[in-house]
């Protein structure tokens, strides 16, 4: 090889030797973190923190069920109840977007005992439900009473809960990192270390709802005199933290 034709190829390689230390230089910090190893003790640690609250919402979840001879016959009786029952809960002063159909069936109903024989339909039974927040609190008896009184023969709740949520929940993490941090020092302490840094941290939990038992349709439906008595009470956010500490001397 000449003396010209070295000296272009060393020029030419000279730029990419730049580039490919500058790209080292760039790289090292990230690539030297993801190869450090602990080297220390580690603590795993789990606490909980638990925050109690008001509720200001509850879930009801509300239908009709309707028997008949044919389908459409079922369907009909249960179209003309549900209608009812979404104008009960408008009069209550529930809104629209407050209201979702949740479930919707029609399922054939069998003959009964029979044996060695294919099984006849009798019936056919239509299943319609909707989940309904209810804002107003105080309000929660008189509704349900009113959604009885119009033809809802299915009803489970109320789940009460709060709107806010995130509040809650990150009050509750703070709690559950101090108990975290707190027992790291412990533990730490008493095994003559000290708490270097925290390696990781992962949750779970979240608000724990307290469902209202409600007394059945027939006991519900015989107490006109008065609004069904329901009881808020509180609602519970937990969140579990679980921490891992790094402990040296």
């Amino acid at each position: 090889m000449n003396a010209n034709k070295e000296y272009l190829i060393r020029a030419y390689l000279r730029p990419l030797a730049v580039h490919f230390a500058l790209l080292l230089c760039l790289l090292s910090p990230a690539a030297a973190h993801a190869e450090e190893t602990i080297t220390g003790t580690r603590l795993s640690i789990s606490a909980e923190g638990e925050v109690k609250s008001v509720p200001d919402i509850a879930t009801v979840s509300t239908g009709v069920v309707t028997i008949g001879s044919t389908p459409a016959k079922a369907l009909q009786e249960n179209t003309a109840k549900m209608d009812a029952v979404f104008k009960a809960l408008t009069a209550a002063g529930i809104a629209a977007k407050d209201i979702q159909t949740s479930d919707m069936s029609v399922e054939p109903q069998y003959a009964q005992n029979i044996t060695n024989k294919t099984p006849r339909i009798v019936a056919y039974q239509v299943n319609n439900n909707v989940s309904v927040i209810i804002r107003d609190i105080k309000n929660i008896g008189a509704v349900l009473d009113a959604l009885i009184a119009q033809g809802a023969n299915q009803l489970n709740g109320p789940e009460f809960s709060v709107e806010n949520k995130s509040g809650a929940l990150d009050q509750a993490r703070k709690a559950a990192m101090e108990k975290a941090q707190k027992s790291a020092a412990v533990y730490a302490a008493a095994a003559g270390l000290k708490v270097k840094r925290i390696i990781s941290i992962s949750e779970q939990g979240g608000i724990v709802p307290r469902p209202y038992p409600v007394r059945p349709m027939m006991a519900m439906a015989s107490m006109a005199s008065a609004p069904t008595p329901v009881s808020a009470g509180q609602v519970t956010t937990e969140i579990t933290v679980n921490v891992e500490y790094e402990l040296a001397p």
